[in-house]
């Protein structure tokens, strides 16, 4: 469970990212958060994450208060979610496995556990067969899907989706949230922020956002 009580971010005297927000969301659902550039949607992510911290109110992931944990405990918080960016940040000096095998490293697993989840995870995005490509070889779909299974190979809960179909066109945009909706069929946590009115018929839910505050429609998410 992911829970927003009356959360506000604010950066100056009169610049807010987020305005009293309140909302929960249960486990399992495939949620959307929608609204122009500039209504909340990535701050909003960033603070279920832990890289952002609320000015007031309280935001609970997993029945943790986020705004309390220490730094120290952000990295095992982070463990059990999977991040996908707008911009991938794969690395380019290693091919598609050595990728998406990193978290697993980095957190201790064995080389030969870490593969073979990794390719489990591949498999799962279906690119079982560009393992031993190097990023740059890849289209900007597959680039994104590859980023995906990097995410979900520690086999996180929460999976958090900033604009993951942004910079696609529509068929690799339908293929990176087919992959977000078999994980979700599983169980996981899908929050997904998107500016694109075409995907939200396939959320559990929308969640409407307007200079960082809970509209009720995309009409009013989007207006003036």
């Amino acid at each position: 469970m992911i829970e927003f009580d009356n959360v506000s971010k604010q950066y100056s005297r009169d610049a807010y990212a987020l305005r009293d927000v309140s909302l929960s969301i249960p486990d399992g659902e495939l949620i959307f958060l929608a609204g122009a550039s500039g209504a909340g949607k990535s701050t909003l992510l960033k603070m279920i994450a832990g890289i952002e911290k609320p000015s007031s109110g309280r935001v609970i992931v997993n029945g943790q208060d986020i705004s309390k944990l220490k730094a120290g405990s952000l990295p095992y918080l982070r463990r059990k979610l999977g991040l996908i960016l707008q911009d991938q940040k794969l690395l380019s000096d290693r091919h598609v496995l050595a990728n998406v095998m990193l978290p697993l490293i980095v957190t201790g697993a064995s080389a030969s556990e870490a593969e073979s989840r990794a390719r489990i995870a591949l498999d799962k995005v279906g690119l079982p067969d560009k393992a031993q490509a190097m990023p740059m070889e890849l289209s900007g779909g597959e680039q994104q899907r590859v980023a995906i299974a990097r995410a979900i190979v520690n086999r996180p809960k929460i999976i958090l989706a900033d604009e993951p179909t942004a910079f696609l066109d529509r068929d690799n945009a339908n293929k990176v949230l087919s992959a977000l909706k078999i994980f979700q069929s599983a169980g996981v946590t899908c929050v997904i922020s998107s500016h694109d009115e075409q995907f939200l018929d396939q959320a559990s839910r929308v969640i409407y956002l307007r200079h960082g505050q809970v509209a009720d429609s995309w009409q009013a998410a989007v207006a003036a």
